[in-house]
């Protein structure tokens, strides 16, 4: 495929970033490997989306901020307009959280659960690599400089709660490893990208579940996503292929993002995705008057519903919000009654 200039120069980039991200996991150097493996290894990601963005004439500058988009809008656009997969886009999400754990604080990733998703990314970015730019990592990068490890590629499930035992036993009284405790449960956050869109890990996230793994609370209490990632593996050593995959997890409940009494993985970050609009927003959606629909809101019962309404907390300042589930009822009753009758006989 003749490639656009830019497109040329951000695909070399991508490749690039890639092999210095091989390099550095082969390395003997054990000082900041894990982080310049993470770093070269989101940069390919990202050039890799920019590149066929460009080809396929995707806007790829912000006009208001008059910068090139984020990693997660990049990803976003591939995945809805250019044949980027759900598993693809999980393991490049995984890399990305890791990453920006790392870049941004500090995180303990287990040497089989690294290996395990450079794979991931490795096999997810030849494919599409292979499919959008009809190109392929064989051509730049010879199979003998492929991440390889000494260790055997283990099920991902199984290494997620070998790593959780880890960590509770760290965190046993008396062993002052909870700075290695915390870093590791920053990774196990960073990897539930795999399974969600967009992951934002916390301080008060890494205290809940510190505080959960000190109760003794099971794993699938605690990452109930985690539950949810698979893997297939094909081929062995230089050849191994990895591929996340999706499967039915452990029942994922919502909580507040200050909510002490759950550990469970959906965090504040979710509640905003999920409750996203204003009480003005609802109604303008609905194209009501604010007064009518908080009308129709108290007859339906809106603001009682935990699915449709939470109250989020800033501060001194509250601040309602509503799910598409609160606009969906809405909107279904208008079908079946009268809003002005209804604001008539509304209780004064």
């Amino acid at each position: 495929m003749k490639l656009v200039r830019d497109a040329r120069t951000l695909k070399y980039k991508a490749l690039c970033s890639l092999r210095k991200g091989m390099q550095a996991f082969n390395s003997f150097d054990d000082d900041g490997r894990i982080t310049t493996v993470l770093l070269h290894l989101q940069h390919a990601c990202e050039m890799l989306l920019k590149s066929i963005l460009v080809q396929n004439q995707a806007k790829v500058f912000d006009k208001e901020a008059g910068r090139s988009i984020s990693f997660d809008k990049c990803l976003g656009l591939c995945t809805a307009h250019f044949g980027l997969t759900a598993e693809e886009a999980g393991a490049m999400r995984a890399i990305d959280s890791l990453r920006d754990a790392a870049q941004h604080w500090f995180v303990v990733v287990a040497e089989d659960l690294l290996y395990l998703n450079t794979r991931a990314l490795i096999t997810a970015f030849d494919a599409y690599l292979q499919r959008a730019l009809e190109d392929a990592l064989i051509k730049h990068i010879p199979a003998r400089v492929l991440p390889v490890s000494t260790m055997p590629p283990g099920d991902f499930e199984f290494l997620v709660d070998r790593e959780y035992r880890l960590i509770r036993d760290l965190l046993v009284p008396g062993r002052r490893h909870r700075d290695e405790a915390r870093a590791r449960i920053r990774s196990l956050l960073a990897m539930e990208s795999i399974a969600v869109e967009e992951v934002v890990i916390s301080e008060r996230d890494i205290d809940r579940i510190e505080r959960a793994v000190r109760a003794g609370q099971d794993i699938l209490e605690v990452f109930p996503r985690l539950s949810t990632v698979g893997t297939r593996t094909d081929g062995e050593g230089v050849n191994l292929v990895v591929h996340f995959s999706r499967k039915e997890g452990a029942p994922v409940r919502y909580i507040g993002g200050d909510d002490p009494a759950d550990a469970a993985a959906v965090r504040e970050l979710d509640l905003q995705k999920k409750f996203y609009l204003r009480a003005a927003q609802l109604a303008d959606k609905l194209g009501l008057t604010q007064p009518k629909a908080k009308a129709l809101r108290a007859h339906l019962g809106i603001d009682d519903d935990v699915s449709c309404r939470h109250v989020f907390e800033f501060g001194s300042t509250k601040i309602q919000c509503f799910s598409d589930n609160a606009f969906r009822r809405m909107r279904e009753a208008l079908d079946n009654l009268d809003i002005d009758e209804l604001w008539r006989a509304r209780p004064r």
